[in-house]
């Protein structure tokens, strides 16, 4: 189990690799009464219109990377930063520690049971880790993965496998967790494995 570096609700952090289900499980978590920060709903709004990310990424990248309504033009931010290191950093800079703010702010107001933080990168980063009570992990075969993410974006499988690849391992996540959903099955079975995960978050938040 982790240990959480501050006071507040029970936290379990939810991530996984590319689609591996982990908005499904998420759902499914919300469905059951637990409240859920997503990292990746918090960019978004944050490089939205008007979003408190976009004059700083403007400053830093252009108005090139800034779309005519506005927002970060996520595809052409993607191809920018993925083989670009430094540029990467500098995003970074730039979006974490507002993610963070917001994400911790929106924990701390939270009046379910317990929080799922949902963290695509939650086992590379060391922060995230040490919010969290629990850690949970989707798991499924990297052909499921591939599989899945070309019929929801119409991506080639190289190009999924190349974003697999940036991401932490199989192994490293597996490593990682606590909990494991495997969602190598349908979704029913996924269903299924949250709810019996929820009763278990339930019973730890209250102790």
């Amino acid at each position: 189990m982790q240990t959480v570096s501050s006071p507040g609700p029970f936290i379990v952090g939810l991530t996984g690799g590319i689609g591996s289900g982990k908005s499904a499980a998420a759902e499914r978590f919300a469905e059951r009464g637990a409240e859920i920060v997503d990292t990746d709903e918090i960019a978004h709004a944050l490089t939205a219109p008007g979003g408190a990310a976009i004059d700083a990424i403007r400053a830093a990248f252009g108005e090139a990377l800034i779309g005519p309504d506005g927002s970060l033009d996520r595809a052409a931010m993607r191809a920018r930063v993925f083989d670009d290191a430094p540029a990467r950093r500098r995003l970074e800079a730039i979006l974490h520690p507002l993610i963070r703010d917001e994400a911790r702010r929106r924990c701390l107001a939270a009046r379910a049971p317990y929080v799922v933080l949902a963290v695509p990168l939650l086992v590379e980063s060391g922060h995230w880790r040490e919010r969290c009570n629990r850690i949970c992990v989707v798991d499924c075969p990297e052909a499921l993965q591939v599989e899945r993410v070309g019929a929801r974006s119409g991506l080639p499988p190289d190009e999924v496998r190349a974003i697999i690849a940036a991401q932490a391992s199989r192994e490293q996540r597996l490593a990682a967790a606590d909990d494991v959903l495997d969602n190598s099955g349908d979704l029913p079975a996924l269903q299924r494995q949250v709810d019996a995960l929820h009763r278990h978050y339930l019973a730890l938040a209250a102790v």
